[in-house]
């Protein structure tokens, strides 16, 4: 189990001096198996949450655990190595390797065609048609980040960060992304999104509100509190 105590996450104005608290001794925790989708207006602390779960920031206070396991001073190499796999808002850009090797570095290991394909074909890609690419200006941004969402399946572990991973996704591809979360119910996959069709794959919904979290398991309980509050409403799709 994942488990976030006492949270706090608070950064300096370095032009004001001033300090700006970003979360607030938040409680949470994600179960071994299922799909927890985190959402909320911009600025709530969603993307800071991923980025403290993964190592890139250390709370100002609070302590993260993992299987009991206290974890808030690892890097994010050592959580890398207890199973922790994050795909970004914005996909990672490494120009001049081809996706073949992406996805071998991502695995720690070869891997024969079947195995590339697997991973490419689950987020609507051919594999005979990108493991030579090479990752450059030639691909889309939609296409960069099938890849890397291709990376984090090809990498595996036991928890998974996704960070609007539907952010340049087309509409054609959009239902192959939710038969990934489908394939990862197994683990714990924690996913930050407005989407509606993704809230509806949740198996637990967090919503961020300023200094507040609200959570249901019951999709239906959600969805009636955020037609409550108009500013919250889902983004639709958009083609690209």
């Amino acid at each position: 189990m994942l488990e976030l105590k006492n949270i706090s996450y608070s950064v300096k104005d370095e032009t004001t001096g001033r300090t700006q608290e970003i979360l607030k001794d938040l409680n949470l925790a994600f179960a071994d198996r299922g799909i927890n989708v985190i959402t909320g207006p911009n600025g709530s602390g969603k993307s800071t949450l991923i980025k403290l779960v993964m190592g890139f920031e250390k709370p100002t206070a609070g302590r993260v655990f993992f299987n009991g396991e206290d974890i808030t001073d690892m890097n994010v190499t050592e959580r890398a190595r207890r199973g922790f796999t994050i795909a970004f808002q914005q996909p990672v850009r490494f120009k001049g390797i081809t996706v073949k090797s992406l996805l071998e570095l991502a695995s720690g290991k070869k891997m024969d065609t079947d195995a590339m394909c697997g991973c490419l074909s689950a987020v609507g890609l051919c594999a005979r048609n990108y493991i030579d690419r090479a990752v450059d200006g030639t691909l889309s941004g939609g296409e960069l980040k099938r890849i890397e969402l291709a990376m984090a399946i090809a990498k595996g572990g036991e928890v998974f960060l996704l960070d609007e991973p539907e952010a340049g996704i087309d509409l054609w591809s959009f239902e192959d992304l939710v038969r990934v979360f489908d394939r990862l119910r197994d683990k714990t996959v924690i996913i930050v999104s407005h989407q509606q069709r993704i809230l509806e794959t949740a198996d637990k919904i967090f919503l961020f509100e300023s200094d507040k979290v609200s959570s249901a398991e019951r999709g239906e309980d959600m969805f009636a509190l955020l037609t409550r509050r108009p500013a919250l409403c889902w983004r639709d799709v958009k083609e690209n």
